[in-house]
């Protein structure tokens, strides 16, 4: 009932605003609209404004669905407009003159072009690292080495984007706390989930992936790295057309990946249809070294393991636009997935070993593990456009659930140095069910307001998620240990309100003003341990945007922001989750929010050299899998907690480099400087670290349909948490066969040739000593083959973000 009570409020609230708002007749702006031969609105076709003096670019922009456009904020001075589409003549306007008003210009009408139809040749395309003003976005559907692997994959050649396999962790420009989304909704699983789902999502449903290091006001306030945002292969064309891809590659195991889409929109009605499927068989080895001193005696643990994992992932999205009127838009989406997930071998051999490397007595732990997730979402969403002039009012309301379920076994036996049984076994088992249930209402409104425009909206969300963990032990018979079971629910509603306001200071000088207020109201209960955490706070969170022309060749942008980032519910679950006998995690129900000052200074010049100076520092921040020690029961445990702050600078300067006509190189560059300054366990901890990453992508275009890519990452030695790691890369290489008049595409591609890409690290405090080292499927072959069916020249239905943005991340696990 809470819900829809603010559901109820805010629309009601936000709509009566939104329709007493008077729109206040803007200046500079240029309207028109393209038709086809038969008089028909023509939508999403090129329009150039071009200066008349020199037929220099001065804006460009695609028509509506309505086959309409709209320039804004125009500089005074005489105009042309250039109207192109692939097939079809290009059209030029009469010259015009901007000052202060509105040109409406005559409808421009395009004729198709037979000739050019036969002789088209496409001889650019987008590169895969793709530098904007506000956002870093990778092209991947564009990407030869791509193609075929996975979302995570993808991910781990995302300049400033750091993964972390062995504490299943993202970072961004070396900071935790990223919000990771699919089409604008986050989500909301634990971060182990969350590597799970990523790992299982085949690259080739995915359009492209936005890094937006410093989201506006109208964003959420939560993640004080950024956003990642995955946004997959959505209908773009008119008529009926579609496609299918298919792929196989091998990396000690095999793995396959199929998917397909089917698009159709005739009249006022769009409707799209995906599906797709990826089974996968992987490993996973892990060496650990680890010495615990207590009382003038150290103690070794000397770890190996070995896990065969198998995976399975099936997804189904659907959606359809109803276009009601020339202004009125509904929608509905709808989408699901299947992910399972399982070790069907996996072993854990320990020597325990005495200071002078003589042995104690070892053990071996035979281990299952196995989890899968289901869920289903479904969004309605309604955008209403009163003018052409940009006044306009979003409505969104989303429903989202999770089903889901780990297990494990574990088969420990102990051994004397000679061999012989050491006591008796210890067999446990336990699983944890678990749901989530989300809800969310979103009401955005838009006007333009006095020479700028503005932007307001409401949105409540609630969340539920309950956690109940079941462990077992075995002697001649299972056993429920009620001592180690535990159920843990959690409640959240966040409701929040923000304005944005952008404008011109002189010709050269925009700005953005924004501001958001979000009042949380969360309970933790550990129904087992009867310990119960209510949490009800307001936070305020400012943003500010300056973008200053210097000349015709550089742009200055400054911007800061606020942000926050509140603990995942399994990091507050206070229960321990067991490893091994010696080894376990446990949540903290002490964990507070964390909250970020951000500022960044970005340098573009010529739309060509991108450099971003940014600075942060996080105030109360959330440490996730840092150890602990019991050392007079040689046990070791990792938990989140807070450390005092965290200082972070990072320089990234990224660059298109036309080394010839038919080879471009992109390169990236992240340096980042990090500082802990903190008391941790009883003691000072201060940690001073410089990182830096590098990406490097070769795209060769070759006669006869052929094209190929050479490309490499390299990450520096860096701190994850308390863990030194040691460099780490990847070397990749791909090839690319365009078939049956470019219908068709073969690729074919080798990942991690060296295979470079393995985490090696150590932590090292107070009685802490810990040597780490672990092995993936990073080196693999794979070969894809897409084939594209039906009308693929002209563009259709509309991109839609959802109702939760910036929602599904927090669902347990770490931050």
């Amino acid at each position: 009932m809470k819900f829809f009570t603010n559901l109820t409020a805010a629309f009601v609230l936000s709509a009566s605003f939104a329709f007493a708002q008077t729109s206040t007749a803007p200046t500079g702006k240029v309207a028109g609209a393209i038709l086809d031969e038969k008089s028909a609105a023509f939508p999403f076709v090129n329009v150039l404004l071009l200066h008349a003096k020199d037929s220099t670019l001065a804006k460009g922009l695609a028509s509506d669905e309505n086959g309409k456009f709209l320039f804004e904020q125009v500089a005074e001075g005489q105009y042309i407009t250039l109207v192109s589409m692939v097939g079809y003549q290009k059209e030029y306007s009469n010259v015009f003159r901007v000052a202060n008003a509105l040109v409406t210009l005559p409808a421009t009408a395009l004729k198709t072009d037979t000739k050019s139809l036969n002789e088209v040749t496409v001889v650019a395309k987008k590169p895969f690292i793709e530098q904007q003003i506000d956002r870093t976005v990778l092209n991947v559907e564009n990407s030869i080495v791509s193609a075929g692997s996975t979302a995570l994959e993808v991910l781990e050649r995302a300049p400033g984007v750091t993964v972390d396999q062995q504490n299943d962790q993202l970072k961004l420009r070396g900071k935790e706390g990223v919000i990771v989304q699919i089409d604008g909704k986050q989500t909301f699983l634990s971060q182990q989930e969350l590597m799970n789902l990523l790992r299982n999502t085949p690259s080739d449903n995915i359009e492209k992936i936005e890094l937006i290091t410093n989201p506006s006001a109208k964003y959420d306030a939560a993640g004080n790295s950024g956003i990642i945002n995955i946004k997959m292969k959505r209908n773009k064309n008119y008529g009926t057309n579609g496609n299918i891809n298919l792929g196989a590659g091998y990396a000690r195991h095999g793995r396959t990946n199929a998917t397909g889409t089917i698009n159709h929109r005739a009249g006022k009605i769009s409707t799209f249809v995906s599906a797709g499927t990826f089974v996968n068989k992987g490993f996973n080895n892990n060496q650990i070294y680890r010495s615990i001193p207590f009382e003038d005696k150290v103690t070794i643990f000397d770890q190996k393991t070995e896990r065969i994992n198998k995976s399975q992932y099936h997804n189904i999205r659907a959606g359809v636009d109803f276009f009601a009127t020339k202004k009125s838009t509904f929608g509905v989406l709808v989408s699901g997935f299947r992910n399972t997930f399982s070790n069907p071998f996996g072993q854990t051999n320990t020597r325990i070993l005495n200071e002078d490397l003589s042995l104690q007595r070892t053990f071996r732990t035979d281990v299952f593990n196995g989890s899968k997730m289901n869920n289903f979402s479904t969004n309605l969403n309604f955008k209403h456009q009163f003018d052409d002039n940009g006044k306009e009012l979003t409505f969104d309301v989303d429903y989202v659930k999770y089903q889901g379920e780990n297990r494990s076994e574990l088969d420990t036996r102990y051994s004397k140095p000679n061999g012989e049984a050491d006591g008796a076994p210890e067999i446990v088992r336990n699983k944890m069910p678990s749901e989530i249930n989300i809800g969310v209402a979103k009401l955005d409104y838009t006007q333009p307001l006095w020479k700028g425009k503005f932007e307001t909206g409401l949105k409540a969300s609630y969340v539920a998620s309950d956690n109940n963990m079941v462990f077992e032990t075995k002697a001649d018979d299972w056993t429920l240990d009620p001592s180690r079971s535990n159920q843990f629910k959690y409640t959240e509603n966040v409701n929040a309100a923000y304005i944005n306001y952008s404008g011109k200071i002189s010709k050269k000088l925009t700005y953005q003003l924004g501001f958001r207020g979000e009042h949380t109201h969360s309970i933790g209960n550990s129904v087992t341990l009867n310990q119960k955490l209510d949490r009800n706070y307001i936070n305020l969170f400012p943003s500010m945007f300056l973008s200053q022309q210097l000349d015709t060749n550089n742009v200055l942008n400054l911007s800061y922001s606020r942000r926050i980032d509140r603990p995942n519910y399994q990091s507050l679950n206070p229960f321990e989750f067991y490893l091994d006998p010696y080894t376990f995690q446990k949540g903290n129900p002490n964990l507070k929010p964390q909250y970020t000052n951000s500022f960044q200074l970005v340098h573009v010049y010529k739309n060509f050299l991108n450099t971003t100076l940014a600075y942060s520092r996080i105030k109360d921040m959330i440490a996730d899998e840092l150890p602990q020690q019991i050392a007079s029961e040689n046990k070791t445990f990792v938990t989140s907690d807070n450390l005092d702050n965290q200082d972070n600078i990072s320089l990234t300067i990224s660059a298109p480099i036309p080394i010839r006509k038919w080879w471009t190189l992109q390169t990236n560059f992240t340096g980042v400087y990090n500082h802990y300054n903190s008391f941790y366990l009883e003691e000072v901890l201060e940690i001073k670290q410089v990182s830096w990453n590098m990406y490097a992508n070769n795209q060769f275009t070759i006669k006869n349909g052929w094209s190929a890519e050479l490309s490499g990452w390299y990450n520096s030695r860096a701190f994850y948490g308390l863990y030194a790691a040691r460099p780490m890369g990847m070397v990749n290489v791909g090839v690319q066969k365009s078939l049956w008049n470019k219908k068709a595409t073969i690729r074919l591609n080798l990942n991690d040739l060296f295979w470079t890409n393995q985490f090696r690290g150590r932590a090292i405090y107070k009685d802490i000593d810990f040597h780490v080292k672990s092995q993936w499927p990073s080196r693999q072959a794979r070969i894809t083959f897409t084939y594209n069916f039906g009308n693929q020249n002209v563009k259709g239905a509309r991109q839609r973000n959802t109702g939760s943005d910036d929602l599904q991340r927090r669902a347990g696990g770490n931050n």
